[in-house]
């Protein structure tokens, strides 16, 4: 019986022993034969998928994600219509979003920290305050029962 022990795919594939057990559990990973000593024994390829699920997750993946995607991956012979492709294009759109919001909250930022403003209160009471929801804190009823 051959395969590499836990140590081994987890240096290998830059994880930490507790990560691998982990995603064994979460089904990311097939269960491992296990050698006459009770040792996991996984394939050579499981240093693979362990890569391409930290890859996924840098590219803003959850781990629910990751494993649909395995899943669509193992599953060639149907529809592909459901697999990266799909959902890369669907997660660039999440991110150029997020990257728009960020935009706007540094913009705000920047002309907060131009404007010099030092107490968030005080400066939300000026007409120059560059906060975008200046107008709703001060004097709101809503504000004040929140």
């Amino acid at each position: 019986m051959t395969g590499l022990r836990s140590s081994q795919v987890a240096d290998a594939a830059g994880v930490n022993l507790q990560t691998l057990r982990y995603y064994e559990r979460r089904g990311l990973l097939a269960e491992p034969e296990r050698s006459l000593g009770g040792h996991r024994l996984y394939p050579a390829e499981a240093v693979t998928v362990l890569k391409v699920i930290k890859a996924a997750q840098r590219l803003g993946f959850t781990l629910d994600e990751v494993a649909e995607l395995l899943t669509t991956a193992g599953h060639r012979h149907g529809r592909r219509d459901a697999g990266l492709q799909e959902r890369a294009r669907a997660k660039l759109a999440e991110v150029e979003a997020k990257i728009a919001d960020l935009r706007v909250i540094a913009s705000t930022l920047r002309a907060a920290v131009d404007a010099g403003c030092d107490d968030l209160v005080a400066c939300a009471g000026q007409p120059c305050c560059p906060i975008p929801f200046a107008t709703i804190a001060v004097g709101a009823p809503d504000a004040e029962a929140r």
